[in-house]
């Protein structure tokens, strides 16, 4: 079994910074992508940030330039550090770890930008 642990959300004015950690452990053969979504009440979970094993990133059309995705391979651990928040970032952020051939889930770490 993997298990994931997210820190670092809270509470921030717009225009500020965050860094959001997702750590995996447990019995882990291997880990391919890592990533962030993002889900507010009544409405469906979008994309936020992906990192593939070597590096590759991919992000939803609404963080690009704001938002940087990283990992620590041997840590296990991947980074979404997030820059000029907006009251529309507002959310429970969720990790997800594709390891061992399937597909994880963090508990989600609530984000709140206030205006």
């Amino acid at each position: 079994q993997v298990h994931l642990v997210e820190s670092g959300g809270g509470l921030v004015q717009a225009g500020g910074s965050l860094r959001l950690s997702c750590a995996a452990s447990g019995s882990i053969i291997s880990i391919n992508g890592m990533g962030w979504y993002r889900q507010v009440p009544g409405k469906q979970r979008d994309l936020v940030a992906l990192i593939a094993l070597d590096g590759s990133t991919n992000y939803g059309d609404s963080v690009k330039g704001r938002f940087t995705i990283s990992r620590d391979n041997a840590k296990n651990t991947a980074y979404l550090q997030m820059n000029s928040l907006k009251p529309e970032d507002t959310a429970v952020y969720y990790c997800r770890t594709d390891a061992n051939f399937n597909r994880y889930w963090g508990q989600g770490t609530q984000v709140t930008v206030s205006s």
